[in-house]
C-alpha cells in the first residue's frame, strides 16, 4: 500500500487520469452523502441548519488553507527545489508551524464570536434553528486547523506529482461525514453532522502523512516568521485569499438570501450546487490540478513557450469535456435529481425545484471550470492580485442579479413566467430559490471572460482566436448531441417497456439516454477530427490491445 501511494506521476494526462478517477469516487461518495442527507432530514430546517452552520468553518477553511496556502506552497517549494531539498524542507517546516499557531488562532476566535457570524450568514434563522447552527459550527471549526495542515502537505505532494495521496485524501474525508450521518446522527440528531465533517478532515490528513513522511519531510520545531519562504508565501497568500474570500462571500450572501425565502431553500441550492460540482471534480479540478506544478516550473525555469503550449492545451481538453456535460446535465436534470436524491423525506416539489436548480447552474459550470485553471496560470507567475481583484468583481455582479432576478421572480412578471412555464413550476412555493444559480451561471461566464482577456495581455498569445473557433464547435455538437438525448428520453421507456414512475425505470432511460449523447458527441468530434478526440480513440485502441 505504501508503494502504490508513493508513485510519481510523470504526464499531465495520467495525472489527470488518476485525479480524475479519485474525483470519482469521490463524486460517488458525495452523491451517497447526499442522498442520504435528504433522505433522513428532507429539504428543510434540519438540512438547511447544517448547511448553514458549515459555511463559516469552510469560507475559513478554503480562504486560507485549502487555495491559498496550496497556491503558495507549489511555485515557492518548486523554486527552493531547484536550488536546493535541504531549504526546500525547512521552508515547509516554516510555513506548517507559522499557519498551524496562526489557524488555531483564528478558530478560537470564530468559535467565541460564531452568534455574531451566525447573524450574518443566516439573518432568517430565529430560535432554536439559530442556536443549534451555532453549536454545530463551533463544533466544525476544528476542521480548518486540521484541513489546514493537510493541504499544505497536498501542495508539497503535487510538486512531488505523488498524486495518488492527494486525490485520496478528498474520498476519506467524505468517508468521515458519510459515518457521521450513518452512527452520529441517530445518536444526538444534527449535531452529529458537525462531528462527522471533524472527523472526514482528520481523515484527510492521515491518508497523506506517511507520502509526506517518505518524500523526505522531518518536522522542525521552528517558528521563523521571518522566513524568506514564509514572507512570500504570505505575500502570496493575502491577493489569493482576499480572491477566494470574495467567491467564498459570495456563497455566504446567497446563503443569507436563501434563508429569507421559502424554508429549505438553503438546501435546496447546496444540493443542486454538490451536484454540478460534480462537473468541476470531475474534469476541471484534475487537469487544473494536474497541469500547475508544469506550469510553476515552466515559469522557474522561464520557457514561456512551453507555459503556453501546456496552458493552451489543457484548456482545450477541460471545454472537449465540460461543455457536453453541462448539456447533458441540463437534458437529463430531473432523471439526475430523482436518481440521487429522490427517497425518503425528499419529495416531488423538493425534486423539481433542485432539478431546475442544477439545469440553471449548467448553463455557466463550463466557465466554473476554465476559471480554476485560468487562475492556476495566474498563481504559476506568481500573480494572485488579479484573479482575487476579478473575483471580487464577479460577486458584486452576481449578488446584483441574484437580487434582480429573485425580484423579478417575486413579481408577476414576464421573467416568472418564463421561468414557470419553461420548468413546469406553477403552483410551486419557493420558486425565488432558482433566481441564485442563474446568476451564478451569469458572474461565472462575465469573470471567466475577463480573466481571459486580463491574461491574453499578461503573458502573450496563446491562440485565443483559435480556441474560440474550438468552442463554437464544441457548442454546436453539443447541441445535437442534446437533440439525441431529448428523443433518447422519449424512446426509450417505450422501446425497453421501462416504468419511469420508479427508480429503476429512470435509471436505465438515465444511463441509455446518456450513452447514446456521448457516442452522437464522440463521433461528432471524430468526423471533425478533433485531437482530443484522437487522444480517446489512442487510449481505446491501446486498452483493446491490453
Amino acid at each position: 500500500m505504501k508503494s502504490i501511494l508513493n508513485v510519481q506521476t510523470k504526464s499531465i494526462n495520467s495525472a489527470a487520469l488518476i485525479l480524475g478517477a479519485a474525483s470519482l469516487a469521490s463524486a460517488f461518495l458525495g452523491l451517497l452523502r447526499d442522498r442520504l442527507l435528504a433522505h433522513q432530514f428532507g429539504a428543510g430546517d434540519e438540512l438547511d441548519i447544517y448547511y448553514a452552520a458549515f459555511k463559516v468553518p469552510d469560507f475559513i477553511a478554503l480562504i486560507l488553507i485549502m487555495g491559498a496556502i496550496s497556491a503558495a506552497v507549489v511555485p515557492i517549494f518548486s523554486q527552493y527545489l531547484v536550488r536546493s531539498r535541504e531549504e526546500a524542507w525547512d521552508f515547509v517546516a516554516s510555513l506548517l508551524n507559522v499557519f498551524l499557531v496562526f489557524l488555531i488562532s483564528v478558530s478560537a476566535l470564530m468559535v467565541v464570536i460564531a452568534p455574531f457570524l451566525i447573524s450574518l450568514v443566516a439573518p432568517g434563522f430565529q430560535g432554536e434553528k439559530r442556536e443549534l447552527t451555532i453549536l454545530l459550527t463551533r463544533i466544525m471549526f476544528l476542521s480548518p486547523i486540521i484541513l489546514g495542515v493537510s493541504n499544505i502537505i497536498s501542495g508539497v505532494l503535487q510538486v512531488f506529482r505523488r498524486f495518488l495521496a492527494t486525490s485520496l485524501a478528498p474520498i476519506f474525508y467524505n468517508i468521515g461525514i458519510i459515518f457521521g450521518i450513518l452512527f452520529f446522527v441517530p445518536k444526538v440528531g444534527v449535531v452529529g453532522l458537525a462531528f462527522g465533517v471533524v472527523l472526514g478532515a482528520v481523515l484527510h490528513f492521515l491518508i497523506q502523512l506517511p507520502v509526506f513522511l517518505f518524500s523526505g519531510f522531518r518536522y522542525k520545531a521552528v517558528f521563523n516568521f521571518f522566513h524568506e519562504g514564509v514572507k512570500k508565501a504570505v505575500v502570496l497568500t493575502v491577493p489569493r485569499s482576499l480572491g477566494l474570500a470574495a467567491s467564498q462571500i459570495n456563497l455566504i450572501i446567497v446563503t443569507a438570501i436563501a434563508s429569507t425565502l421559502a424554508a429549505g431553500s438553503i438546501a435546496v441550492f447546496n444540493l443542486a450546487n454538490n451536484i454540478i460540482f460534480i462537473l468541476i471534480n470531475l474534469i476541471a479540478v484534475p487537469f487544473s490540478t494536474a497541469v500547475f506544478p508544469i506550469l510553476s516550473m515552466r515559469i522557474s525555469e522561464n520557457n514561456k513557450s512551453e507555459f503556453l503550449d501546456k496552458f493552451y492545451s489543457t484548456f482545450r481538453q477541460i471545454l472537449f469535456f465540460m461543455v457536453p456535460a453541462s448539456f447533458l446535465f441540463f437534458a437529463l436534470r430531473n432523471q439526475i435529481v430523482v436518481i440521487i436524491l429522490g427517497s425518503g423525506k425528499f419529495n416531488v416539489a423538493d425534486i423539481q425545484l433542485v432539478a431546475v436548480c442544477l439545469g440553471l447552474f449548467s448553463l455557466g459550470v463550463f466557465a466554473q471550470g476554465l476559471v480554476l485553471l485560468i487562475s492556476k496560470a495566474f498563481y504559476a507567475a506568481q500573480n494572485t492580485k488579479t484573479p482575487a481583484v476579478v473575483s471580487v468583481v464577479a460577486v458584486i455582479a452576481n449578488v446584483f442579479l441574484s437580487l434582480i432576478f429573485i425580484d423579478l421572480l417575486r413579481s408577476s412578471s414576464g421573467f416568472r413566467e418564463l421561468i414557470t412555464n419553461l420548468f413546469s413550476l406553477e403552483g410551486l412555493n419557493g420558486v425565488e430559490v432558482v433566481a441564485l444559480p442563474l446568476a451564478i451561471s451569469f458572474s461565472a461566464i462575465f469573470q471567466c471572460f475577463l480573466l481571459l482577456v486580463l491574461l491574453h495581455k499578461k503573458i502573450g498569445d496563446f491562440r485565443l482566436r483559435e480556441a474560440s473557433r474550438f468552442f463554437i464547435k464544441i457548442i454546436l455538437i453539443s447541441i445535437l448531441m442534446t437533440v439525441f438525448i431529448y428523443f433518447a428520453l422519449e424512446m426509450i421507456p417505450i422501446y425497453f417497456r421501462l416504468d419511469t414512475a420508479n427508480l429503476f425505470g429512470v435509471f436505465w432511460q438515465t444511463v441509455l439516454s446518456s450513452m447514446i449523447g456521448i457516442l452522437i458527441y464522440l463521433g461528432l468530434a471524430f468526423a471533425l477530427r478533433l485531437p482530443e478526440a484522437q487522444i480517446i480513440g489512442r487510449i481505446i485502441r491501446r486498452t483493446g490491445q491490453d
